[in-house]
């Protein structure tokens, strides 16, 4: 059965003056403040895309872990993962690194390695930031 998740954001202002929120609107677990200044310089108690994108991939990555896991016969007491998301200006997106530590009674080191490794490949976030469709719909309004 397929799922869709739904965010919206609003935006006043041209990119570097302007500012905005983006609410998560399936769960209705909260609004945040968005603009360039917080993407591009210092938070200053302000979301970014790519702390989004950084809360996407560490919670799906931690979920196909704990799966994966699961699926082994070594389900996993904890899982901690960390999504650090590089945004340059100018050229976007230019690195994500994952870094999970975890606990998994029984578990070689390499046998975890083996299991980060196709977490990370396998993933649905990591799958569509290696490549995807991205369909667009556009209205002008007003």
């Amino acid at each position: 059965m397929a799922t869709t998740r739904t965010a919206t954001t609003q935006w006043k202002g041209a990119l570097l003056d302007g500012s905005g929120t983006v609410s998560l609107d399936t769960s209705g677990v909260g609004t945040f403040d968005v603009s360039w200044p917080s993407r591009a310089e210092q938070a200053n108690g302000k979301t970014s895309p790519e702390e989004l994108i950084a809360a996407a991939h560490s919670s799906c990555f931690s979920m196909a872990l704990s799966h994966g896991l699961a699926q082994a016969g070594t389900p996993p007491q904890s899982v901690e993962t960390r999504a650090d998301v590089t945004f340059q200006p100018g050229e976007g997106i230019t690195g994500i690194v994952l870094s999970v530590r975890a606990q998994v009674p029984g578990l070689s080191a390499e046998d975890f390695q083996q299991a980060a490794e196709t977490a990370k490949a396998n993933c649905p976030v990591s799958k569509a930031l290696a490549g995807t469709t991205i369909t667009l719909n556009a209205e002008l309004v007003g």
